[in-house]
């Protein structure tokens, strides 16, 4: 089976996608979970949307960035759980060119994203905690509409600028991919082209939508900490927690998962860790968010009572 075709140029037509460690006869036990783990993702989060769209008791700052949060996460499990899901069932690991790129534009669009929303929802609370009595001024509509455009702008024109560099890359040494999506760092090794702009690019624009929007989040809640021992209270700290427990747990696991991935070196380049990280990077965190939200906030569990109150009565 010809799996790498070239032409004069030695240009790569299609890429070849790394398999899951998983034994064979347990490919549809795995297929199966994924699968399940993969709907779930698409199906709670558009629950969250849902809420938060027919509950105006949830038609605040907070919500709004959550809403654009959830569809952030349906986005960015689907550039690659489908792929991945769809290799497995028919055993076929080729991925085209175009589809390479394309698959590195969206998963760094929307991861970058996730990033910048996290930020805007850290300085919510930090105004909702720390300036409780100009909360509605400072949260304006007009600002919350403009943290959530800055957002998707900055996201997306990082993601255009590390995609039109790629593209320029015409010659691999080889098209087997050690992961199971196109990741960007997995090209850039496989190219005999010149990469230098392309490295010298990634720690700048790196630093302005992962680094800066981590240490906004780390000050905002430095900041809240601070408020909080300054009046030290049990219902003060339960108030804090209960506001900020479930977007902490968040922030958690999207740093952690960045972290173990890209800040933790490998002596395997297909170490099993690096995978078993990147699925939970993928699937298992935009699949826990609606349990997160759903489960540990008090509001959204008001909004799903009265919707299921408002179904019962209308049958």
């Amino acid at each position: 089976m010809k799996i790498m075709r070239r032409d004069n140029e030695s240009t790569v037509s299609e890429f070849i996608l790394l398999e899951l460690p998983i034994h064979p006869e347990d490919q549809g036990m795995y297929s199966a979970l994924f699968l399940v783990m993969y709907l779930t993702t698409v199906l709670g989060n558009l629950l969250i949307i849902l809420l938060i769209r027919l509950d105006s008791h949830l038609h605040t700052p907070m919500y709004f960035f959550l809403s654009h949060l959830a569809f952030t996460d349906i986005s960015f499990s689907s550039v690659t759980a489908p792929k991945m899901l769809m290799n497995m069932l028919t055993n076929n690991r080729s991925i085209s060119y175009a589809g390479c790129v394309s698959q590195v534009y969206f998963f760094l669009s929307f991861a970058d994203l996730d990033s910048f929303l996290l930020t805007s929802m850290a300085y919510d609370r930090y105004v909702a905690i720390c300036h409780p009595l100009h909360y509605i001024t400072m949260m304006s509509q007009n600002l919350c509409v403009l943290l959530v455009i800055v957002s998707w702008v900055l996201s997306f024109a990082n993601s255009l600028v590390h995609t039109l560099l790629l593209a320029r890359l015409s010659h691999f040494r080889d098209n087997t991919i050690p992961h199971y999506f196109c990741d960007l760092s997995a090209l850039l090794k496989l190219s005999s082209s010149d990469t230098t702009i392309n490295k010298l690019v990634i720690l700048p624009l790196g630093t302005l939508v992962i680094t800066l929007p981590f240490i906004c989040i780390l000050v905002s809640y430095g900041r809240i900490g601070a408020t909080i021992l300054r009046t030290p209270s049990i219902k003060g700290i339960y108030k804090a927690l209960s506001t900020c427990g479930s977007h902490l747990s968040v922030v958690c696991l999207y740093y952690g998962a960045i972290i173990g991935l890209y800040l933790v070196p490998s002596s395997d380049s297909t170490n099993g860790k690096d995978v078993i990280v990147a699925v939970v990077y993928t699937v298992v965190t935009p699949m826990l968010n609606p349990f997160i939200y759903s489960l540990r906030n008090r509001d959204m569990k008001e909004a799903m009572s009265n919707m299921l109150s408002r179904r019962v009565s209308s049958q």
